[in-house]
């Protein structure tokens, strides 16, 4: 698949606006840099989730996203969670982007159990992600 380059406005973690860009999509991965974070979404394909590792106040802590398979094509995006220290900086959005990129490469169709996911898919009409959603 041909490599997408999207620009996103995200706020870093010091909550102010920076404009990031993807530099690689990938099917297992994909990596953003801002002039703050590097952030890099890993894709475990065996322990069906999404994850961000986080760096914070002395600390190392993980924002996650899980999924589950329910048939061969269909996919249940189940939760996410972002430790509250990293919560309304985009780490969510960057997750949920991240399953939705998989869930196109790999033609797969989802239910969503999740409320952020629905919310993201919804506030990001553009990406074209709702046509993948089974209601």
């Amino acid at each position: 698949m041909a490599l997408r380059k999207l620009i996103f406005r995200v706020y870093a973690l010091n909550s102010t606006p920076h404009s990031v860009k993807v530099l690689n999509t990938h099917m297992s991965a994909f990596s953003v840099l801002s002039p703050n974070t590097d952030l890099r979404v890993k894709h475990d394909r065996h322990n069906f989730c999404f994850s961000i590792n986080l760096d914070g106040e002395g600390h190392r802590d993980s924002a996650v996203l899980r999924y589950t398979f329910t048939s061969k094509k269909e996919v249940d995006l189940l939760s996410t969670y972002v430790p509250e220290s990293f919560r309304g900086k985009g780490v969510a959005a960057l997750l949920s982007k991240a399953a939705m990129d998989f869930l196109v490469e790999e033609n797969l169709k989802a239910h969503i159990s999740c409320c952020y996911i629905k919310k993201y898919v919804e506030e990001t009409p553009l990406l074209g992600y709702k046509d993948l959603i089974i209601v």
